[in-house]
């Protein structure tokens, strides 16, 4: 008997020790178990609902939306007690996802992000919304807060409906099928939802078919998000998606071209040219492999503007010294679960945070020798994140600058726009809304092209920057002719840029000419601007490119007049805390300038000059050193 008991109890320590060992050696998978179970509710009735007994055999779901999970019920909602097809359909979300059911869908399992989803500015579109009433004269600052769903039919706002309201979450995807070049909206939809070849050719199937074929293959959700998800609203307005992969609109007509072949025709028929793609998309990398969930989807917060919603900045990836890194086991539930459905498996390796507000990038890591990778979420590639080069470190000139200042190749400019409201415009369609009135604002655009940004300051009480600008708005609008006044006789003129984060990226800078002695960069627009001595004194001149806006007489692309100050007064920004240069600013601009045109930006005193700034080199003239005159 003693020794069943012993050889009994035996067995059962060493059970326990086991199952100790099993899960020491596996909680990290343990705690990501219990959050799925947590985060997707599944539903006692899952076996019981009706819906597979006619939707039989169906594949293509994504693991954690898989009907044996979580039913069809959970996304779809109906009766799922009945196998008669109408009622079983009674109260049935066809395309679930859009944010006017989410809360009933999506939003029942994921709460948190459909709290974030509400209130980003992908949803509210405040900033789009507060810019236009500020340019119409609506509202007395660019920064209040609005929700495109509350506008009204004010000058502002009808001007949102007719040319803006599309690409916003909250409209509506009744369709069935992929997202593509022109989808805009679809709540949850338009990041999620993805179809794969077989069912396209399912869904192609069953709509030939008079909806009699059933689809065997189901569209995925999931968070595999490309870039064809963010193109539809993103190659619009500053045109993020096409500067990224390197294309620049055109006014061309698609009947036009000669040779169609040497352009990129978009769905709708808009036509671009190949310019330069960034050096992150010549790499394979998505957008999400920097804008990560937490910024896509936003904190929750509301932002006036999207640069305050964005916290990733260049540096977190490109350090200067080491990157800011949490451990594993700190990662926030959210970044969990993406690390989860992503496979990943650097559970022993620091991860890098953005500075700004700390959110994981889970797709990056720091090994035990303090290198940097980050993984690419399209095809897993391992890409080596480096420091930044000694220059960015040392140069006490530049601290200024922002990184995209020096390494944007080029951005889309857009100038000689006209705004008129067409009151007999028969077909109005109403983007907002979706139906169809009379009376419409159109928008008449004179030039489409590209150029090495314009420079701008972004300055708080706190801190100074320098910014990529384009011509944000550089327009004629005619309010008189909302109001029924005969035209031109109630004319609005602006002359705007706005802050830009062009994409366009790439290792090699600019040269230092381009920003010091480039008319358009510091913002006078295109032409020549040319130092030339004489009788031993310098002098600056500025021959503009294009003619002089009747308006306020200047040319018609430039931000602001040559060495002139611009009146406090004149609205000539998007932004309240982002700006022109100053004449002060613009001298020290030329005085380098001037310097750059005996010595070269790679001569000794020029690379000096970066380390401790141009004043001690003034000190050091010698008598072939013509510096500008002001008078």
């Amino acid at each position: 008997m003693k020794v069943k008991y012993f050889t009994s109890s035996f067995f059962v320590l060493l059970i326990l020790i086991l199952i100790t060992i099993f899960y020491f050696k596996n909680k990290d998978s343990l705690s990501l178990v219990g959050i799925v179970e947590t985060e997707y509710s599944v539903l006692e009735n899952k076996n019981q609902e009706s819906c597979l007994q006619c939707h039989q055999n169906t594949t293509g779901y994504s693991q954690y939306h898989n009907p044996k999970l979580i039913g069809c019920a959970s996304c779809h909602l109906g009766d799922t007690k009945t196998t008669n097809k109408e009622v079983a359909h009674k109260g049935m979300i066809l395309v679930p996802g859009n944010l006017v059911d989410a809360e009933a869908t999506c939003g029942k399992c994921h709460p948190n992000e459909l709290h974030k989803i509400k209130n980003s500015l992908m949803t509210t579109n405040s900033g789009l919304v507060a810019v236009d009433k500020y340019i119409f004269g609506e509202a007395d600052s660019p920064d209040y807060h609005y929700h495109i769903r509350d506008i009204k039919n004010s000058a502002a706002d009808k001007h949102i409906r007719d040319l803006c309201a599309n690409c916003h979450l909250g409209a509506e995807k009744k369709e069935f099928g992929e997202i593509t070049q022109m989808s805009r909206g679809g709540g949850c939809n338009a990041c999620h939802l993805n179809y794969s070849k077989e069912a396209k050719s399912d869904l192609e199937n069953y709509i030939s078919s008079n909806k009699k074929e059933l689809p065997k293959f189901h569209p995925s959700t999931d968070i595999f998000i490309t870039n064809n998800h963010c193109f539809g609203c993103h190659s619009r307005s500053s045109r993020i998606s096409t500067n990224y992969e390197g294309w620049q609109e055109t006014l061309l007509d698609v009947d036009s071209l000669a040779n169609k072949n040497e352009f990129r025709i978009l769905e709708g028929n808009r036509v671009y040219k190949y310019i330069e793609e960034d050096v992150h998309h010549t790499k394979g990398m998505l957008c999400i492999d920097c804008h990560s969930s937490h910024e896509v989807m936003g904190d929750g917060k509301q932002y006036s503007h999207e640069e305050q919603a964005v916290k990733l900045q260049c540096s977190d990836c490109h350090f200067k010294e080491k990157p800011t890194t949490i451990p594993y086991d700190s990662l926030d539930q959210e970044s969990l679960l993406v690390f989860l459905h992503r496979d990943y498996s650097h559970t022993d390796k620091q991860i890098m945070v953005a500075k700004k507000d700390k959110h994981p990038l889970v797709n990056t890591f720091v090994d035990s020798l303090g290198n940097a990778f980050l993984i690419g979420k399209k095809d897993g590639k391992l890409h080596v994140l480096k420091p930044q080069p000694e220059v960015c470190s040392r140069d006490q000139a530049h601290q200024e600058l922002s990184c995209s200042s020096c390494h944007s190749t080029w951005t889309s400019r857009c100038i000689g726009c006209h705004t008129g409201f067409d009151k007999n415009e028969p077909r109005a369609f109403d983007l907002l809304d979706k139906k169809y009135g009379k009376g419409q604002w159109k928008e008449y655009v004179a030039e489409f092209s590209s150029s090495l940004p314009t420079m701008g300051v972004r300055e708080s009480k706190t801190e100074k920057k320098i910014e990529p600008a384009i011509p944000g708005m550089i327009l004629t609008i005619d309010k008189g002719s909302y109001a029924g006044k005969e035209a031109g006789t109630d004319v609005s003129f602006h002359r705007l840029y706005a802050p830009n984060s062009p994409h366009t990226t790439s290792k090699k800078v600019r040269d230092c000419k381009s920003c010091h002695t480039n008319s358009a960069a510091i913002g006078y627009g295109n032409g020549e601007l040319k130092y030339t001595i004489k009788n031993g004194i310098g002098k600056w001149t500025f021959n503009p490119e294009y003619a002089l806006n009747e308006n306020d007489g200047l040319p018609e692309d430039a931000w602001i007049p040559f060495l002139k100050e611009v009146d406090q007064h004149t609205i000539n920004s998007t932004r309240l805390d982002f700006r022109p240069f100053t004449v002060k600013e613009q001298k020290q601009l030329l005085l380098v300038g001037s310097c750059l045109q005996c010595h070269n930006e790679d001569s000794k005193v020029m690379q000096q000059s970066l380390v401790d700034g141009i004043k001690p080199l003034l000190q050091k003239l010698t008598e072939k050193c013509i510096l500008p005159s002001w008078d």
